[in-house]
């Protein structure tokens, strides 16, 4: 049996447990009757803490908890309530384990609400690229994984009778402008050794636009991820976790035996295991950071007659690629296109990329409408294309993470619930050693060598001059950088037009910050570090605020 399909049927298995079948006895999660489920939480509608941008997400109705108040023990503390944390805790609560999760934000607060919630086991770093890094069975092992977690999140929705616009569909991967058709023939080759044998090259996609020759993938899906993630925190709930929100983690302390997780109000939870599932990781100080790197990407939804585009996931081979896909809203379909990334921190023309992307879109698919959301997510490249999921590569025993999503945070995500479980557990499970963190790519050494090199890079900005003289110059939501002799000053003039200060000197490295427009943050152009415009953290790896300036 493969392994794809014991942790399908043990998650199953798991749900089906001596009360008999949970087809006929769980309740259906609709989000428009959530406030007659008897749970110690009330609703609201979600307020981002990862942005000043909106997705499409986001007006789903989402369970509010409380901050962590006390000193607690548990088996397993999961920090972040993410796709990662919540299927990671989900799983092990119905295995029995008694969970805590933490996070800073809300539930689905960070970049699960930011995705475009693509489920495909077609990786974004093309097959051809990891056959040639990982070898043939590196491949097949990691598209099994990205099918294991489609089959995982369809096994919950339906077990769980989960409202979340889940539906299978198929996957699209069409050329670039300036690419070769010979790129389609290598990749359909890889993908037949990968094992996908019903991959088929088509004329076209069925797009409205000449796409030229595709790859076709039956078996992709999509569905709603705040939906879907919301429900996983009630499921949690019901099982006996204990879920709290507004909690920040300043320190994560490997023990032998009970590693302990401090919050910045000193509250405690020891535990057997801790799981850090912050997107970057808090737990791992540099290691991990040399070997992925953040990139911001952008995203329109353009309203258009419902069915007037073939539903469908969509991407090209350009660099950066287009993604594409459907989602209907009241009455009609929202046509969703992303693209157009740069490295965190390292441009603030937003408007400009969201402009590209609306003539691109606009050029291909006449029957547009208007833009009805613009939004921007953080993605992790890891330089070998694998994300990094199992113990912390420091060494510290029982503390384990999951980072790298990139693109593909839904099932690189889901599928960390699967391993982490599996390993917190003492479950074998063969893909162990394709994402351990603590694993080196020596074919990766030029991509490593070249992200390492731009980092180093960045440590030029504490020569370069101030982008402002005077907070004067700020109109009000705006922040800019000062130079204050040898120091960089992040200042921002809020809407009531208080001005605040804060050391630009990034908390994790000492990088220095620079302001992004569009999401009103402080962004870290080394690892990726975000901050609000006050330097709340609201991504790691820094865990550390930014300092208040003191007047002298």
């Amino acid at each position: 049996m493969s392994v794809h399909t014991s942790q399908r049927d043990r998650a199953h298995g798991l749900m089906l447990q001596a009360s008999g079948s949970r087809r006929s006895t769980a309740p259906k999660f609709e989000f428009a009757i959530l406030s007659r489920c008897d749970f110690s939480f009330r609703m609201n509608f979600m307020q981002s803490d990862s942005g000043h941008t909106t997705s499409i997400w986001m007006s789903a109705p989402t369970p509010k908890f409380l901050p962590l108040a006390e000193d607690i023990a548990a088996d397993v503390c999961v920090v972040g309530a993410g796709i990662s944390g919540l299927t990671t805790a989900y799983l092990l609560a119905r295995a029995g384990q008694s969970v805590v999760v933490l996070d800073d934000g809300e539930v689905g607060g960070g970049e699960t609400g930011r995705t475009t919630a693509h489920l495909t086991f077609v990786i974004d770093d093309r097959f051809h690229s990891i056959e040639r890094l990982h070898g043939e069975e590196g491949l097949r092992l990691a598209i099994e994984s990205h099918r294991s977690a489609i089959q995982l999140i369809e096994s919950i929705v339906n077990d769980e009778r989960i409202d979340c616009d889940f539906e299978r569909l198929d996957g699209y991967l069409f050329l670039g402008e300036d690419d070769k058709e010979d790129l389609l023939d290598k990749e359909l080759a890889a993908a037949g050794r990968g094992g996908i044998p019903d991959a088929i090259r088509m004329e076209k996609a069925p797009l409205p636009f000449p796409t030229g020759p595709s790859l076709r993938f039956p078996g992709q899906a999509q569905l709603h991820p705040l939906k879907y993630v919301n429900a996983l925190a009630q499921c949690i709930v019901r099982d006996g976790g204990q879920i709290f929100t507004g909690t920040h983690v300043a320190e994560i302390e490997g023990k032998p035996r009970r590693p302990i997780v401090t919050t910045s109000e000193k509250h405690t939870v020891r535990s057997n295991a801790v799981v850090v599932a912050t997107n970057s990781p808090i737990s791992d100080y540099l290691i991990m950071h040399l070997k992925q790197s953040a990139y911001r990407t952008f995203v329109i939804g353009l309203r258009i007659p419902a069915k007037s585009v073939t539903a469908g996931l969509y991407w090209n081979t350009a660099q950066p690629y287009k993604y594409i896909r459907i989602q209907h809203m009241d009455g009609h379909d929202v046509l969703l296109v992303g693209g157009e990334d740069h490295k965190t921190g390292q441009a603030d023309d937003a408007d400009e990329r969201f402009a590209r992307l609306e003539s691109w879109t606009r050029q291909r698919f006449p029957m547009a409408r208007e833009v009805a959301f613009r939004w921007s997510g953080q993605v992790l490249e890891p330089a070998d294309g694998i994300a990094f999921i199992g113990s912390n590569p420091d060494g510290a025993p029982n503390i384990y993470l999951a980072t790298g999503d990139s693109g593909q945070g839904m099932t690189h995500g889901t599928f960390a619930g699967m391993l982490l479980s599996d390993l917190i557990l003492g479950i074998r499970n063969p893909y162990e050693t394709l994402y351990d963190p603590k694993r080196v790519s020596p074919r990766a050494a030029v991509e490593l060598a070249r992200e390492n090199l731009n980092v180093a890079a960045q440590f030029r900005d504490y020569l370069t001059p101030g982008e402002i003289s005077s907070a004067d110059e700020l109109a009000p939501g705006t922040g800019a950088l000062i130079r204050r002799g040898l120091k960089k000053v992040a200042v921002y003039r809020d809407e009531l037009g208080e001005v605040h200060e804060r050391s630009a000197v990034c908390t994790h490295l000492g990088c220095i910050v620079d302001w992004n427009t569009a999401e009103r943050t402080w962004d870290c152009p080394c690892h990726g570090s975000r901050f609000d415009p006050l330097g709340k953290v609201i991504n790691g790896p820094a865990i550390a605020p930014l300092p208040a300036i003191v007047a002298d």
